[in-house]
């Protein structure tokens, strides 16, 4: 069984920067694929960014595309998501996934077996 825990949401300005994190523990978090996603009101989930377990392997969404960057630390069992230059079309409630095996990244919800909890980004303008 694998638990994760993001932190870090808040409330930022457009403009500004955020950055989530996400500790995972259980089991081997250095051997899965991971991702970030988000849900704003009335929208379904979506793909923010995702990593594979080594981190030399990302994709973005086209919407964050040079704005956000997704990283994770094995040693620290821990998955990072900088966001920069937010906007409001940012806020949402942001989720991290795993995966419990693969060596490449995922892009959609079915793909991930573990789910976060989600926090709660607010980008005010």
């Amino acid at each position: 069984q694998v638990q994760l825990a993001e932190s870090g949401g808040g409330l930022a300005q457009a403009g500004g920067s955020l950055r989530l994190s996400c500790a995972a523990s259980g089991r081997a978090f250095g051997s899965f694929p991971m991702g970030w996603f988000r849900q704003a009101p009335g929208k379904e989930r979506e793909i923010v960014a995702a990593i594979n377990w080594s981190g030399d392997m990302t994709h973005y969404a086209d919407s964050v595309e040079g704005r956000f960057t997704i990283s994770r630390d094995n040693a620290k069992n821990t998955l990072y998501l900088q966001m920069s230059t937010l906007k409001p079309e940012d806020t949402a409630v942001y989720y991290c996934a795993a995966r419990f095996t693969g060596n490449y990244y995922y892009t959609t919800q079915g793909q991930y077996d573990y789910w976060g909890q989600g926090t709660q980004v607010t980008v005010s303008s």
